[in-house]
């Protein structure tokens, strides 16, 4: 299950089990609906609302730059429909290494997505990220470009590919994934 806590690392999961629970007290009950993504499931959501010319281009560029496993995590999901959900490719979101979660706002027993709806003179996704930025991780919706309020990440790094080379990241997700495609 994409939800389930157990999928983070043991250094990322305490905090988002005391953020949850920080939420929750505050009266602003969130709840993850994705833990660990796949890069298959991220190549998917990657493709959606992309051109076949983009996608075409990208799954060259990355054979072209040594990211064999990486081209074939977009390739082989195939065409995909959708909004604009990510900028990151396979590899390159902090789902595919256990250090993300998305998490929705519980509101009157169903998942509220407004950024702009207030109870009590606030809101759910604003409480969270205050919360998850005082407990030292990374909210997306603090993000200054492409906000992404359900998210938050360990890592202060906005991608692994500014901590770990395109070849550290393809051989990782190969490893951790391989058997998946």
């Amino acid at each position: 299950m994409p939800r389930e806590l157990s999928h983070l690392t043991p250094t990322f999961r305490p905090l988002v089990e005391q953020l949850l629970a920080e939420c929750e007290a505050s009266g602003f009950p969130m709840r993850p609906f994705y833990t660990l993504r796949s890069p298959f499931e991220q190549g998917g959501l990657w493709r959606q609302s992309r051109s076949g010319e983009e996608v075409r281009g990208k799954i060259a560029e990355l054979r072209a730059k040594g990211a064999a496993f990486l081209a074939h995590c977009i390739e082989s999901v195939g065409p995909r429909d959708g909004r604009h959900v990510t900028n990151a490719i396979p590899g390159m979101s902090w789902h595919q290494w256990g250090e993300a979660v998305d998490c929705y706002w519980l509101l009157e027993g169903r998942a509220e997505w407004s950024t702009r709806r207030q109870v009590g003179g606030a809101n759910g996704y604003a409480v969270y990220a205050e919360k998850a930025a005082a407990l030292g991780l990374n909210p997306g919706g603090h993000w200054r470009s492409f906000k992404d309020w359900p998210h938050v990440q360990l890592q202060a790094a906005g991608s692994p590919g500014r901590v770990h080379s395109l070849e550290e990241i393809d051989r990782e997700m190969q490893q951790r994934f391989g058997s998946e495609g």
